[in-house]
This record gives structure tokens, C-alpha cells and sequence, in this order.
């Protein structure tokens, strides 16, 4: 950033003295009229000019702002510089519940996003800003053009869809791979990266808030040397949920099991991952029972394989493969009908929010 000063001098002695940047070069020593000084991941060029600087603005990152402190100045040259939080509080919009259905042969359309995957928006109204679940796609094989970040969200899993995707975590040890049915959970803060996938390879992630800052830690190297499997992420724990090797037990409606992801513990109740199928229908002895309510911020569904129908204010939705729907409280549903092979992948906020009888 170039910034005119009429008095070189002055200006060097308010950037070093007053807010320690430090010299980069100086031309000419005897009678200075340009400096590059560097300071709070900036670099500024300071060059004499009779310009003014007054419509400039330098904002400087910072870990931990002043408590009741100066936090704006004006330097020499009419330039305001500004103290900002280097990680901005995270807006948490409050939560506008609808119903929400998706067909994956509907009008979700696919764009690409960040690092060149392919988006599909499962919740287009985000819930008022509160939640994001989007459908991605890995369209090449082979090394992802990804780079070690971390995202500042409260809530953030990852569900693997289809194919399989290595990656790797901060003080998680060494890179691992995703493989269809397998889950994680990203905690706030932790450093991850992408590092290569199987071709077509597709990822269901479900995220709060919608929108979120994401950081790129180009200091990082991953795999870390230090392996904390306990370790707390902003009181988050990481999750990896492996398909095969997990159990199943009886789900809350009859006709139905679950497999636990162990995100609802990882993250103090405030979340929870299952994923649900239907039993075979000798088991289920007919029709699937309900109808049926819930009381959570967040119920959300995709379906991972088979069919079945949902009935909610007395209209039939009928789900395939790659739908998804999202469900308001106190809202009366019912599983109508559900396929052998139907399979779900279950996100609800909280996670022990009460489901019950309509």
C-alpha cells in the first residue's frame, strides 16, 4: 500500500515509534523521499509527495483488541489507522426455520466454489443465515488444489458421499482416507487441508453459520508432529467416524436403526450425527410408524440410498437418492413409506433436542 507523505520523517517516526513497524529499505539516505516499512502482516510504501493521504484508511489485525483503549489514529500524513480484530466475533444469526425440500433432479444447480470444487445448495434460504448444508463434487482424481485453512464457524461436519478423499488434520496424526459412509467433525480453528481424491468423488458438508470466514495458514505443515486426539478446538473435540466399523442400534421410531457418529459428546451436546436406515420391511411389520415432531433449531435429512415418502402438514414428499429436506419444530411428519435400502444422514441441533409424538 502506497501512502504520500509530505514529511517522510514524521511519518517514519509515528508507523516505528508509535505502532512498532520496522524498516524495510530507505532511498536516498541523505535526504529520504520513499521507505517501505513492514508491521502487522503489512507492508507500506511511504513516498514523498504533497498529496494527502486522508481518504486512506490502514487497518491493523489484532489478536486482542484494547479493552476501552485508543483503537483509531491519524497519522502525520492525514492517513486514519485503525485497530481491527484479526478474528472477528462470528455473527450467529437467529434461526428462521421452513421447510426445505431438495430433489437432486430438481432446480439445485452446481457452481463452483472454493480450491475448484463443485457446489450444490441444499438449503438455499440458509435458515436466515444460521445453517448451510451443501452437496460437493471432486471432479478429478488425484491431487486437490487445496492449502492447510481452518474456518472460523461454530458447527461444521463433513459426511463422504461417494468415492473416497484423503485428508489431513492438525494434531490428528498422520494424512488419512474418507471412504464412503465415513464422517468427521471439523471443530473451529482446526487446521485441515485436502490432499487428493478418487475421481467424482462427492462430500456432504453441513455448516453453522451459513456464511463463515475461512483462513488460509500458509505457516502450517501438516501432519503435525504432536498427536492429541483429546485435544479441544474452542471446546471441540475432532471427530473421525469410520462406516465399517461402526454398530448399529434401535432408532427412536420403530422400523428403523442408527449408527452414532459420536459428534453429539465431541461437541458437548450441541450437535449430533447419526446416520439411520430402514430395516427390512418383514421387520418393520408394515407401514412406518408417526406421526411425529421435534423441538430442535435444526433437523436436517439427505438420503444416501433407497426411497421413501414424508408427510408433513398433510402434503406428500417423496424422496430419492441425493434429496435432501429440512424439517421446522413443531411441525407435524410422518414417515409414510420407506424403501429396504432407504439410508439417512441425520443432522440435528441440539444434539438431545426432544423428538416425541405429534
Amino acid at each position: 500500500m502506497v501512502l504520500p507523505c509530505e514529511d517522510i520523517t514524521a511519518n517514519l517516526d509515528f508507523f516505528i515509534d508509535g505502532l512498532g513497524f520496522r524498516v524495510v529499505s530507505i532511498f536516498p539516505a541523505d535526504a529520504p523521499r520513499s521507505a517501505v516499512i513492514a508491521g502487522h502482516g503489512l507492508r507500506l510504501r511511504l513516498m514523498s509527495s504533497p498529496a494527502s493521504a486522508a481518504s486512506m484508511c490502514v487497518e491493523l489485525p489484532c489478536a486482542e483488541l484494547p479493552a476501552g483503549g485508543v483503537r483509531e489514529w491519524q497519522a502525520p500524513n492525514g492517513a486514519c489507522v485503525r485497530l481491527v480484530a484479526a478474528h472477528p466475533v462470528m455473527p450467529l444469526p437467529a434461526t428462521r426455520s421452513s421447510l426445505v425440500v431438495q430433489h437432486a433432479d430438481g432446480d439445485g444447480h452446481w457452481h463452483v466454489g472454493r480450491a475448484g470444487l463443485r457446489y450444490r445448495d441444499l438449503i438455499p434460504d440458509r435458515h436466515g443465515g444460521a445453517y448451510i448444508a451443501s452437496h460437493i463434487r471432486l471432479l478429478a482424481g488425484g491431487p486437490v488444489p487445496d492449502y492447510v485453512h481452518f474456518h472460523h464457524v461454530r458447527f461444521q461436519t463433513i459426511f463422504c458421499r461417494k468415492g473416497w478423499v484423503r485428508v489431513v488434520y492438525e494434531d490428528q496424526g498422520p494424512p488419512f482416507v474418507m471412504h464412503a459412509g465415513d464422517c468427521v467433525l471439523q471443530p473451529p480453528t482446526i487446521r485441515h487441508r485436502v490432499l487428493e481424491s478418487s475421481a467424482g468423488a462427492e462430500v456432504v458438508e453441513v455448516s453453522s453459520p451459513a456464511e463463515h470466514i475461512t483462513y488460509a495458514d500458509p505457516d502450517m505443515a501438516l501432519p503435525t508432529d504432536t498427536l492429541r486426539p483429546d485435544r479441544l478446538y474452542q471446546g471441540q473435540r475432532f471427530v473421525r467416524h469410520v462406516a465399517a466399523t461402526a454398530p448399529w442400534a434401535p432408532w427412536g421410531v420403530e422400523g428403523f436403526e442408527y449408527r452414532d457418529t459420536g459428534i453429539g459428546d465431541a461437541t458437548q451436546g450441541l450437535a449430533g450425527v447419526r446416520i439411520v436406515r430402514a430395516l427390512p420391511a418383514a421387520a418393520r411389520g408394515g407401514a412406518v410408524q408417526g406421526p411425529r415432531q421435534h423441538a430442535a433449531d435444526f433437523c436436517f435429512y439427505f438420503v444416501l440410498a433407497g426411497r421413501a415418502q414424508l408427510e408433513i402438514a398433510g402434503a406428500l414428499h417423496a424422496l430419492a437418492i441425493d434429496d435432501s429436506i429440512s424439517i421446522p419444530p413443531a411441525t407435524a411428519y410422518r414417515w409414510v413409506s420407506a424403501s429396504d435400502q432407504l439410508e439417512l444422514l441425520e443432522v440435528v441441533l441440539p444434539a438431545g433436542a426432544r423428538f416425541e409424538p405429534a
